[in-house]
């Protein structure tokens, strides 16, 4: 359960997602008293990302999407000079409804935000949509292997779930595309956005000059 305010900590290009883990280095003194009063409470902090045009702002409260996910801290490292190195492990969505300020970090009422439930049906549409996720990593995962050995192919064992968000979360995507995943209705819907992400970056990168006429 969430306490009645939730930590949030806004960044301009992560998205946080469940069951993922994410290491932060927290220097600036707003966030690192978030991080002393996390770690006296329930260890929970809300990862969210900055709207464009945060740069203008950044000191006070720019803009963030309502959209977030909620971490608990798994890892610390206090180092001598008051800095922390963290790492958050992702837990639930959540919707911002209202901002308290009395702090200097940022705090907020939320609301829970359910992922949507599989049926058969999706289960198997998540399948379909793992299984040409393999088939669209594989090149890449391939010419890795000259640099740093290991599998040449998504690990089979790992929950279709993990994999789902663990892809959305740390390939090289814009925050905007990141967020927009986290923002879909469920782990099906999330999975074929994904997908059909990957393939528009494949054609793009395919073919000379469509990044500029999809511009």
């Amino acid at each position: 359960m969430f306490s009645d305010l939730l930590p949030i900590f806004p960044l301009p290009t992560v998205v946080l997602f469940p069951n993922v883990s994410l290491p932060l280095h927290i220097f600036e003194p707003r966030y690192r008293e978030m991080v002393a009063d996390a770690l006296k409470n329930d260890r929970q902090i809300g990862m969210v990302l900055l709207r464009p045009g945060w740069q203008r702002e950044y000191e006070g409260r720019p803009p963030v999407y309502p959209i977030g996910c909620s971490g608990v801290i798994t890892h610390v490292d206090t180092l001598p000079d008051g800095r922390y190195h963290i790492v958050l492990r992702g837990v639930e969505r959540f919707r911002i409804l209202e901002e308290d300020d009395r702090l200097s970090y940022r705090r907020a009422r939320i609301e829970h935000v359910a992922e949507a439930a599989c049926g058969v049906d999706d289960v198997a549409a998540i399948r379909s949509q793992r299984a040409k996720l393999d088939a669209l990593l594989a090149p890449a995962l391939e010419r890795r292997m000259t640099d740093l050995p290991g599998e040449a192919s998504i690990p089979a064992a790992m929950p279709d779930e993990d994999l789902i968000n663990a892809l959305a979360q740390y390939l090289d995507l814009e925050p905007l595309e990141k967020q927009a995943l986290l923002e879909q209705r469920g782990l099906r819907a999330r999975a074929e956005s994904l997908v059909e992400l990957l393939e528009m970056k494949i054609l793009m990168a395919k073919t000379p000059g469509l990044s500029n006429v999809a511009h």
